[in-house]
């Protein structure tokens, strides 16, 4: 199966799936939601916005569950899927997850970064299978933006 082949199965495994894409939210302060550099596409960090334009707001370990942050981390990656079908045009372009950087707001006892960020990654390899697996970083944070449970930085190769 060619990597374009693929590329069209992610198309359909969004629909299959129920993931409704949106509208990527505008930047809070002075940057861009994505940028290109050659074959590869560079997307800032995005947090765990709700179709309504709501938040996941908390910190896993005091008033958030792995669970919650597994699925706000989910939320993430739903975001950044809707944030490269807006670059892109098509998911079809999308040759390679290749880099997930993922930040979980928590307490300093927490130490499941990995579990909560798999909500991100465990999305990804649905849609796109192999070509989705990727290396990643899971860390957490005392405090982050707005106080989001969850925030991911993504790099995407991408082919015409």
């Amino acid at each position: 199966m060619s990597i374009s082949t693929l590329a069209q199965t992610a198309e359909q495994k969004i629909i299959d799936n129920g993931i409704q894409l949106t509208i990527p939210s505008k930047p809070v302060a002075n940057y861009v939601n994505a940028v290109r550099v050659g074959n590869l596409l560079y997307l800032s960090g995005k947090g765990p916005n709700k179709i309504d334009g709501s938040q996941v707001i908390g910190k896993v370990g005091k008033n958030l569950s792995l669970e919650e942050g597994y699925e706000a981390a989910r939320l993430t990656a739903i975001n950044h899927l809707s944030v490269l079908k807006a670059e892109l045009g098509s998911l079809n372009k999308v040759k390679r997850i290749v880099k997930v950087l993922g930040m979980v707001n928590c307490t300093d006892e927490f130490i499941d970064h990995p579990k909560v960020i798999n909500g991100y990654s465990d999305l990804m390899v649905k849609i796109f299978g192999e070509k989705g697996k990727h290396a990643r970083s899971a860390v957490g944070m005392s405090s982050l933006p707005s106080g989001i449970a969850v925030e991911v930085e993504l790099i995407v190769e991408i082919e015409e």
